[in-house]
């Protein structure tokens, strides 16, 4: 199973857990304990024959959903056992956190399954837990803590979104000749609209399991799960916020290089129109024909030089009378 990392832990409803080894994988389907089995995997073809081989008693559908390519958050019950998956931000190496990284499970009441396509930090956050002793201590207990330790991944990586719009405001207010901060601000908001293309369906499926009613969720895990809808759901109004905040710094942006751009195109205006009659003037008398007055005048020069001088002097006037300048 070189493309199939898997691990299993038999609770011992205390809150502590023990592992089981590879070569028993197999009493995870065969025994009633609770237990949790989990698959990272690689090769989806293997995961499948794994599943068979082990007769893991899961029809085609919900393997199909537990090891697709593709999935969006969503849970769905089945009798008194539910298919749910989530999504967990990704803090693997050299990975965009929004990239976000799916869990699967099929839950009833005394077994867990998991698969992840790809690492997931709070997976190993969750083992961590185990093995201190401060594991579930029943199917209930490991869906909200499981849930819990999604979000507490997920919390810092939007309080950082939250502090780069903060940064990106502060220097359009303090500078706004910066340019360059297009691109910033784009990003910004592609990154919180990937956010939310899972958060939102996310809040979606705690919801429905909050409401759902199985045997293994306690009013205590519901209370639980209501406190996780209501943080989900304060997720997706801060991304909303972040979406317009970067929305509108876009487009005070775009009024500044605007503005800045109207004002380039004033000065030039002013500039050609009192040179417009200096051209005119100096092209007429430019003109190689005979009659041209001042010819035979050595002071002539000097004379159209004062003239000229006095002329870019009235437009000026004449501008600031009509208030162009």
């Amino acid at each position: 199973m070189d493309n199939l990392t898997l691990f299993a832990y038999s609770f011992d409803t205390k809150g502590g857990g023990k592992l089981i080894i590879e070569n028993d994988i197999s009493c995870f389907f065969k025994g009633n304990e609770f237990s949790w089995l989990h698959l990272d995997v690689k090769n989806i073809d293997e995961a499948k024959a794994f599943f068979r081989k082990e007769d893991a008693n899961l029809d085609s559908l919900i393997m199909n959903a537990l090891l697709d390519e593709e999935t969006r958050p969503r849970m769905v019950k089945v009798q008194d056992s539910a298919l749910i998956i989530l999504r967990g931000v990704n803090l693997n190496t050299n990975a965009d956190p929004e990239d976000m990284v799916s869990i699967r499970l099929w839950i009833n009441e005394n077994k867990i399954i998991s698969t992840c396509l790809r690492q997931l930090k709070a997976v190993s956050d969750f083992k961590l837990k185990i093995q201190a002793d401060k594991g579930p201590r029943n199917v209930g207990d490991f869906v909200f803590m499981l849930i819990d330790t999604l979000f507490s991944n997920i919390e810092p990586v939007l309080l950082k979104l939250d502090d780069e719009t903060d940064g990106i405001e502060e220097l359009i207010l303090d500078n706004p000749k910066v340019e360059n901060l297009r691109n910033d601000i784009v990003t910004v908001r592609k990154r919180a609209i990937k956010f939310r293309r899972y958060m939102a369906p996310q809040r979606d499926a705690i919801s429905q399991l909050r409401m759902a009613d199985f045997k293994w969720l306690s009013d205590t895990h519901t209370r639980h799960l209501q406190e996780s809808n209501n943080q989900i759901t304060r997720y997706v109004e801060d991304l909303d916020v972040i979406r317009e905040r970067a929305q509108i710094v876009q487009d005070e942006l775009s009024n500044i290089l605007s503005e800045k751009l109207s004002k380039n195109m004033y000065v030039l205006s002013l500039v050609a129109a009192i040179f417009l009659p200096l051209g005119f003037l100096t092209g007429l008398l430019g003109i190689n024909i005979g009659g041209m007055p001042g010819a035979e005048n050595p002071n002539a020069f000097l004379i159209f030089s004062f003239i000229l001088v006095v002329l870019v002097g009235l437009q000026i006037w004449i501008f600031k009378k009509l208030d162009w300048l």
